[in-house]
């Protein structure tokens, strides 16, 4: 059973940092891809970051320049480091794993809350 955990999020200022983690398990980790997605309150799930097995990343504009991702593949993890953070990335971020040509292995997490507000 693939379970993926995200962890890391919180409340914090304008201009601060966080560093979200996802834990997969139950599938090989290192041939998918992984990427964190956003759910504003009234909005649709948007793409914030993906990487891909070999290790490519790409960014929604958005986040260019401020958002990092990055994984582990000896520990089976995925991270976002997330800095200079505005209040428009109040949102759950959510945990994603892909694989396949048309992405026949799809997972998704339960999602963590970040919110930026002072």
């Amino acid at each position: 059973q693939v379970q993926l955990v995200e962890s890391g999020g919180g409340l914090v200022q304008p201009g601060g940092s966080l560093k979200l983690s996802c834990a997969a398990s139950g599938l090989i980790f290192r041939i998918y891809g992984m990427g964190w997605y956003r759910q504003a309150p009234g909005k649709q799930r948007e793409l914030v970051a993906l990487i891909n097995s070999s290790g490519t990343t790409n960014y929604a504009d958005a986040v260019k320049g401020r958002f990092t991702i990055s994984r582990d593949n000896a520990k089976n993890m995925a991270y976002l480091q997330m800095d200079s953070l505005k209040p428009e990335d109040t949102a759950v971020y959510y945990c994603n794993a892909y694989a396949g040509a048309r992405r026949q292995f799809d997972f998704w997490g339960q999602g963590t809350q970040v919110t930026v507000s002072s």
